[in-house]
């Protein structure tokens, strides 16, 4: 039986992580906290975002700055528009 957290994004009890994502602290909370669904929709904004913006993870500030985008989407707070996304239509 898979693993339940209670997701911080969508309040309610969904499968967890297998394992924590991130080292240390963060990682740890990241696995109590957040869904395996929530947490695979992070990383495909996470692409896109790392994509539009030319981001370089290397870049100090550019892990900060997706840092910080990962906390708001993963507390439904609006995150930075991604300029050439466009939703697939119905």
């Amino acid at each position: 039986m898979a693993r339940t957290v209670f997701c911080r994004k969508y309040q309610a009890e969904l499968e967890g992580l297998a394992q924590p994502p991130l080292p240390g602290a963060k990682g740890e909370l990241i696995f109590e906290t957040v869904s395996r669904k929530a947490w695979e929709e992070w990383q495909a904004v996470q692409t896109m975002l790392i994509n539009e913006r030319n981001l370089r993870l290397i870049d100090p500030e550019a892990r900060q700055y997706l840092a910080a985008q990962m906390e708001k989407f993963l507390d439904n707070e609006p995150i930075d528009k991604i300029e050439g996304y466009r939703p697939p239509e119905p």
